[in-house]
């Protein structure tokens, strides 16, 4: 089973809700895929996903009120085979724990899976309203989809 890593930067916005969102997205699809998530910082370490988040992701019935806050470590590099981040930040702060070129070559903004190279980030909701939260749940929804016909493209 392939497993999957979310990344942003408190690991209680962005990488939780796209955490659920994928995960649903696959299960919705019948695809067994594991998906977790992290953040580069650890200042939520332990902590529930922002209520923003949660009320967002309860809309679209999705439940990620047991997830908690990790950060990340360079051990993921064995334990994941894809790394998503949210932005070019969350992103370098992960190439650069890389040691060799296979580890980074599981690296990528999340939304080059719907948009190639174009590195266009994920904005961090925290700070703002929630609408910045409905923002997300769209764009990483977009990339959900992706993920999952890229996923039943390669299994063809």
């Amino acid at each position: 089973m392939e497993k999957i890593l979310m990344v942003c930067l408190g690991n209680i916005c962005r990488s939780p809700m796209a955490e659920g969102i994928v995960q649903d997205a696959f299960r919705r699809h019948n695809i067994a895929v594991e998906v977790h998530s992290a953040g580069t910082a650890g200042y939520h370490i332990g902590e529930s996903a922002d209520p923003r988040a949660q009320a967002e992701l309860r809309k679209h019935q999705i439940d990620i009120s047991n997830e908690r806050a990790q950060q990340f470590i360079p051990e993921f590099f064995q334990t994941y085979d894809f790394i998503f981040t949210m932005d070019r930040n969350n992103f370098s702060d992960v190439y650069y724990l890389a040691e060799t070129e296979e580890e980074r070559a599981k690296v990528d903004m999340l939304m080059n899976v719907v948009y190639p190279g174009e590195n266009i980030p994920i904005p961090d909701p925290y700070y703002g309203g929630s609408s910045g939260f409905s923002q997300v749940y769209s764009m990483i929804s977009e990339a959900a989809e992706a993920l999952v016909q890229n996923y039943k493209s390669k299994k063809k």
